[in-house]
């Protein structure tokens, strides 16, 4: 929330400021009692100047010489400039009472007072109450200043994380898309009617693909569905000897999750767990084990290409990794390993 140029916090500050410094010049009133009970004009006269040295020892060092010198490590110089700060304004203070005893103070002495302290002994008790008063404007400066310089990171690693998973969405989306044409480009010749409607499907996955993708989360059931639609288009080029077997839940119970998390991972798993010329299978399943927590296990018969036959060169899973990082930092569980000839990938995320 902004008025007139100033954030929330600036407004706070702003009241803090006035409370605090509005106790300090009411405080003759505040605390009057006994004889002391009704407060002079006289008297309050000499009071004053005391609350306005004090703010400005601490305005000069909040907004001047603490950014200017402190924050430049220049130590000598804001040591310097503050002893003649004080001096200045405590020579003000004697000047000030001086005059108000002699021209404006009209209450007559009064007796049994005792002898009043040297003059000395008031100076000394200023210059360290102006010395306390540097300190706290020194501290609350450099306070402010680490919380604008924490925010300012965090928003620069925000937006660095942004950029970042742009970028790699940009890799997968043409990664997807290269392997889904040409599972449909090997069908072509088998089967034209299934490759057609493998084509009329894949235009309804790319709509999800350019539209959902942009957003961070998506509702978890359209992710679901969107496997779904994915192994069904490629069971329409697997031959009998191909098992394959797809557990998805259909309730998300309202979860949300980041688009295209899961098809890395089938993609893998029909890519290197489909032989032509052997009995393979393909297992998918996802399913919430507790509240919150998802599991993904894919497990596949294990075919793994050649170097001539590679292609992405393991983009897909390495952007995975990457993904899951930015997405789910410590949340996430992403176990891969080959068991008796078969390959198993496990994704865990806690929603």
């Amino acid at each position: 929330m902004e008025v007139a140029g100033l954030t929330k916090e600036k407004i706070f500050g702003i009241v803090i400021h006035t409370i605090a410094w509005g106790l300090l010049f009411c405080s003759p009133f505040l605390f009057a009692y006994g004889d002391n009970a009704s407060v002079s004009l006289e008297r309050y006269v000499g009071f004053v100047i005391m609350p306005l040295t004090f703010m400005t020892v601490f305005y000069v060092n909040y907004g001047i010489l603490t950014p200017r010198l402190l924050f430049r490590k220049r130590l000598g110089r804001f040591i310097l400039a503050n002893l003649l700060l004080i001096a200045t304004v405590l020579l003000i203070q004697h000047i000030w009472h001086e005059m108000c005893r002699f021209y404006i103070e009209t209450e007559p002495p009064r007796e049994n007072r005792g002898d009043p302290p040297p003059v000395y002994f008031f100076i000394a008790w200023n210059a360290m109450l102006m010395a306390l008063t540097v300190g706290l404007a020194v501290a609350i400066r450099m306070t402010g200043n680490w919380y604008r310089i924490e925010a300012e990171k965090q928003q620069i690693e925000k937006e660095r994380t942004q950029a970042e998973l742009k970028n790699l969405k940009s890799q997968l989306n043409p990664h997807f898309l290269f392997n889904t044409l040409n599972n449909i480009y090997a069908l072509i010749p088998i089967d034209r009617t299934k490759a057609q409607f493998a084509v009329h499907s894949l235009s309804h996955m790319l709509r999800y693909v350019l539209y959902e993708n942009n957003q961070n989360y998506i509702p978890l059931e359209k992710e679901i569905q969107f496997v779904r639609n994915y192994v069904e288009l490629m069971e329409l080029r697997l031959p009998d000897r191909v098992e394959t077997t797809v557990d998805l839940p259909e309730q998300a119970d309202g979860y949300t999750i980041a688009p295209l998390l899961f098809i890395t991972l089938v993609e893998n798993a029909f890519k290197h767990g489909v032989s032509p010329s052997q009995p393979s299978f393909v297992h998918i399943s996802i399913r919430m084990v507790k509240e919150g927590t998802l599991v993904c296990t894919i497990e596949n018969s294990d075919f793994p290409k050649t170097d001539a036959d590679r292609n992405g060169s393991g983009i897909g899973l390495q952007n995975l990794r990457k993904r899951l990082n930015l997405l789910y930092p410590n949340r996430h569980i992403l176990r891969t390993e080959n068991l008796n000839g078969s390959f198993v990938a496990q994704l865990i995320i806690d929603l």
